[in-house]
This record gives C-alpha cells, structure tokens and sequence, in this order.
C-alpha cells in the first residue's frame, strides 16, 4: 500500500471541519494535516476542553479520514522573529499578540508552541508541521557588510528559544517538522545543515519536507532529500514556478502572489517545475513512509479544482518500491 495521500487544511481555514472534511472524502483523499488556525484544531480548546480532541476524531471518522500531524506555522514565526509588526498581528491569536511588545510576542509564541505539543500529544498525533522565524532573515543580502558573529548569534538564539520548546515535545513524544522555507532560520540546504548543528542534531526537531520552496531558490528537492531523509517527518507537496524572463527577479520584487511579474510563484502540483516523480523515488530510497500532504496554493486557479488534480497527479506518480531488482531474473544459479 502506498503512502497515505492527505491534504493540508491551512488554506481552507475559511470552511469548518466538518464541510471540508466532507468535500475531502468525496475527492478520494486519505487524510487530513489540520492547521491550528480555524475551527479544524483549537490548541487551547484542546487543553481545556476534555471533549474537543474527540470531536475532531468524530468529524475524520464520520468521513473515513485520518490524521498524522498539526500545523501551528503561524505562531511558531513569531518564535525567533527579530522584527514583531503587523504582519504578525495579522496571524497571531489575539492572546499570543498580546500588547505586541515584541519580547512578550516572542515568549509567548513559545509558550503556544509547548502547548501544540500537549495538544498534539493528547489527540494522538506525534508530529507538529510549522515555522520557527529568525533574527537574520533580514541580513539575507550580506549588505550593510555583516559581522561572522552576528550570523552565528542569530543561529544561537534559535538554539536557545527553541530548546526548551523542544524539551516539551521531547518529554511527550512528539517531534516539530520545521518546513524550510525562506524567512525562517533554515530556508535552503546550507542553512538547514547549519540549523541542525545550532541544537545538536536533537531528534526532537526534523522536517516538513516541502520542495516548492527548493525549487524556486534553485536548489535540488532530490539532494535535499538523500542528505536530510532521516529527518524527514513529513512532507508537503506544493509547487512553484520560475518565470525568469530577463525582466522577472527572483527576490519577486515586492510584488504579491498571482503577478505575472514576479519571478517565480505558487501552482497548483503538477503544473511548475517540482520533479515530484524524482522526488518520491529519493523518499523511497531514504525510507520515508509517512504521509505526502498536498498544501494547494495557486491563486490563478479555483482550489476545487486544484485539490482533486494535485491528489490524481500523486496517485499517478508514486511508486510502491520494488522488493526485487530488475536483473535478477537474468542471474544464473
């Protein structure tokens, strides 16, 4: 049996569980990965309520679905982010926002953090999908020249919010997957080796494995995959394209999603430049057995429509793989 085929609720956060997870069960899919945003997984109705992890199981039963991870990517930026703004006024639960004192954001995103781990660990998932923000996203250009050492705190200062965080996840048996992606602390294979080294390779913290974001930076999704598989706890598949046309940049130029001059996008999976087939045969050979996640993000495309085509295009191009080599049968005894 193939890898279990679920899509992520993060951008359908706008329809209860209960319509969705409907919808889902009509398209064919096997799961779903619930965003902690929304009514699909309320972390802290979750502590406080003795009914609520059960409520959730009730709505994924009733439509034949399971559940192998949570998403809390938008508290978990506001972890390590050294620029607190409206940005994260914007995604942040009021009580997480607070007076938007950047510290106290910062604290108690922490705290929220620990929390999703209680409340992962209390509806019986053991992964925990989201973002850890970073204080050197913005010295990403090397210019006004940056001091070695600056860089260097900055991975220090992840390892010291986020070990006590890890702690919590450890003691309960979940493990946080980070989805390297630009903006965080690990956003390209570099970096992902040198986040890593900052907390001493601890178990407790992998990957959310999603090649759309590889894949616009130029850097191969198959590497990446061959050099960090054992840490690989789940994976997204999303896509993106690159539009490099002598005019399009790939920094994207200030321009929103959906513009025809950015430089690269999201798309629907099967239509930008993610060599998916690749891809599942380099997590076949690292042993990965977990869950394929389609995240859908393609604002050129109705998502009813793109959501049921992504999971035919991972239905079609994942391999169960083989027990035997091809030229066996050529060997003579």
């Amino acid at each position: 049996m193939g890898r279990p085929v679920c899509l992520f609720t993060g951008q359908w956060a706008d329809l209860p569980l209960e319509k969705l997870a409907a919808k889902v069960q009509q398209w064919g899919f096997d799961g779903l990965e619930l965003a902690c945003w929304g009514d699909h997984f309320e972390v802290d109705k979750a502590l406080a309520d003795e009914r609520y992890c059960q409520s959730r199981w009730d709505i994924l039963n009733r439509h034949q679905l399971k559940c192998f991870a949570v998403s809390a990517h938008l508290v978990g930026q506001a972890v390590c982010d050294l620029n607190i703004d409206e940005r994260h006024r914007g995604i942040l639960p009021p009580e997480v926002w607070g007076d938007g004192k950047p510290e106290g954001v910062r604290q108690r995103a922490a705290q929220r953090m620990m929390d999703t781990a209680r409340a992962a660990a209390k509806f019986g998932v053991k992964v925990v999908n989201g973002f850890t923000g970073s204080k050197i996203w913005h010295a990403l250009a090397m210019f006004p020249p940056v001091p070695p050492a600056m860089i260097e705190e900055g991975y220090q200062d992840f390892a010291t919010r986020w070990n006590p965080i890890l702690d919590v996840f450890e003691q309960l048996g979940v493990k946080f997957a980070l989805e390297v992606h630009p903006g965080e602390i690990a956003y390209d294979y570099w970096t992902t080796e040198r986040t890593l080294d900052a907390i001493g390779r601890r178990p407790a913290f992998g990957i959310n494995f999603d090649p759309s974001h590889l894949h616009w930076q130029m850097v191969d999704p198959v590497a990446f995959v061959h050099r960090f598989g054992d840490r690989i706890y789940n994976m997204h598949v999303k896509e993106s394209v690159r539009v490099l046309d002598g005019r399009n940049g790939i920094l994207a130029s200030h321009l929103f999603f959906g513009d025809h001059r950015r430089g690269w996008d999201f798309v629907s999976p099967g239509r930008g430049g993610v060599p998916f087939e690749r891809v599942f045969r380099a997590l076949n050979d690292v042993g990965y057995r977990g869950p394929l996640s389609i995240e859908w993000e393609d604002n050129g495309m109705d998502r009813e429509q793109g959501a049921p085509e992504a999971l035919a295009l991972v239905r079609r191009l994942e391999l169960a793989p083989s027990g035997v080599a091809f030229d066996a049968a050529f060997k003579q005894d």
